[in-house]
Order: structure tokens, then C-alpha cells, then sequence
């Protein structure tokens, strides 16, 4: 992705964007993305503003945050730290049960390819919009637990709300893989509806930055598919991923436990 835009972007936007591609499992600075950089910021006409101190939406939120502190320690709670892990790996590991398939970024090379580049156009839109806002994480604005460590709180501190990071990438990826694996695409997406979820769950994001993830992601992909190079990683990837369901005998493990943890709606 060229960052040099024809309006400088803030170095705090710089560095939020590596951040999230090297918890993305990739290189420290992000992969060339299929968007230019004014696609990217364009996604800001799509997503409503932050919802600001004493409105509903930010009422709401603060209501579900506090609702939410109730799971902690729950097979829920621990599904939502897994789905921490924002990592090419963890989020294939977070689709394996939608998927029935077990994919790594080291068997499914062109898949991983994929995801990484559209990553990118994901990060950068939603950090585009998470630093106009500065919104603040609901644990910055009442006291609660949260499913991450000390350190990463801390870390999370310095990147604002909305909208998530991890709800953009994680829904651009299952629109992705809902175009590859057509006949699972309901599970698939259901799974990223939930992995969005989690970060609520989890208590570092509201609902209302995940509903923004989800609609910045929803904008991304549209674009996305309008670019040739995307188009044809895709049919590399289809291609790939289509060995691979062939060859495969292996069933993911586990997958009744996840599926009964996710059954109930979290607030």
C-alpha cells in the first residue's frame, strides 16, 4: 500500500497501522493493499460518527459494558480471548470450525497472501476513522475487567474505540472466505459476527465501534472487488483452497464446544 497519500497521514496513524499488520502476523510495515489511500479514507462517508458522551448510543454502550463484566470467566469469556489473537493464523483458527477445514498461513500460501493484502485496506480505513474520533474504550470510561493483559491494555489505550480493528478485519476476512467456500458462508459469517462480539465480550471495545467494524469492512470489500489484482489473488486463492478441501480427510476438533459457547447471544 503506498503510504505517501496526497494528504499527509498523521505518524500516529502511521505507526497504528504497523502495529496492526505486526499483530497481524505480517511484516512491521503493512503489505501493499488492493485500495489506494483515498479509497481507504473514503470509507469515512460511510461510517456514522462516534457516538459522544450522554447520547443514546454511548448510554447503551456503557450499559452493555457494564452487563457484560458478568461473563468474565465464562466459556464465552475464553473464546473471547482467543479471538484476541489477530494474527493470520489466529483468525483462520478462529474459521476452522465455520470452515471445516484446518488452513494456515503455511498451507494455504495464496489464501494467506490474500487476507494479508485486504488486511491492509482494512487497517488502514479503520484507523483512518479511529484517529478523526479518539472515541474512548469503555474501560478508559468506567471500571471493569477485561479478557487481555495489563500490558495490552495498556497497549490499547493508545489506539481509540472506533471503530475495531479487529471486527473490520475479522468481517473482511469472512466476506472473503464466504466467497470461497460458498456453501459454508452462513457459518462463516455468523463465526465473524461473533468474533466481533468477543471484543465486547472482552471489554475493549463498545458495540457500537464493532457495528462500525462491521460497516467499515462491509464498504472495504466493495471496493476490494472492483480492483483486478484482488480479483485475481481471489481466483489464485479459490483454486488453492479447492486442492485442499479435496485432499483433506481431517475433521477440526472441538467445534461442539465452540458452537455451544456461541449459541447464546452475549448481551
Amino acid at each position: 500500500m503506498n503510504l505517501a497519500p496526497r494528504v499527509a497521514i498523521p505518524l500516529a496513524l502511521l505507526s497504528a497501522i504497523a502495529l496492526l499488520h505486526a499483530q497481524s502476523g505480517g511484516p512491521a510495515q503493512p503489505p501493499q493493499g488492493y485500495l489506494t489511500p483515498q479509497q481507504t479514507r473514503d470509507v469515512e462517508k460511510v461510517v456514522p460518527p462516534a457516538p459522544s458522551a450522554g447520547d443514546p448510543r454511548f448510554e447503551a454502550d456503557m450499559a452493555i459494558f457494564r452487563a457484560t463484566r458478568a461473563l468474565q470467566g465464562s466459556a464465552r469469556w475464553k473464546i473471547a480471548q482467543s479471538d484476541d489473537n489477530l494474527s493470520l493464523t489466529g483468525q483462520l483458527l478462529a474459521f476452522r470450525c465455520a470452515l471445516h477445514l484446518d488452513l494456515t498461513p503455511q498451507n494455504a500460501p495464496r489464501l494467506a497472501l490474500l487476507l494479508s493484502r485486504a488486511d491492509s485496506d482494512a487497517g488502514a480505513a479503520s484507523n483512518n476513522i479511529k484517529f478523526r474520533y479518539g472515541h474512548k474504550r469503555p474501560f478508559q470510561v468506567a471500571n471493569g475487567e477485561v479478557c487481555v493483559s495489563p500490558q495490552t491494555k495498556s497497549d490499547l489505550e493508545k489506539n481509540p474505540d472506533y471503530p475495531s480493528g479487529h471486527t473490520t478485519l475479522s468481517w473482511d476476512t469472512s466476506l472473503i472466505l464466504a466467497e470461497i467456500f460458498p456453501d459454508y458462508a452462513d457459518d462463516i459469517l455468523a463465526r465473524a459476527r461473533a468474533y466481533g462480539q468477543s471484543r465486547v465480550v472482552c471489554g475493549v471495545h463498545n458495540l457500537s465501534a464493532v457495528q462500525a467494524g462491521w460497516m467499515t469492512a462491509d464498504a472495504v470489500f466493495a471496493m476490494q472487488q472492483a480492483s483486478a489484482a484482488f480479483r485475481a489473488d481471489l481466483d489464485a486463492a479459490r483454486s488453492e483452497v479447492a486442492a485442499l478441501r479435496s485432499a483433506s480427510k481431517a475433521t477440526p476438533q472441538g467445534c461442539d464446544v465452540e458452537a455451544e459457547a456461541l449459541s447464546k447471544s452475549p448481551y
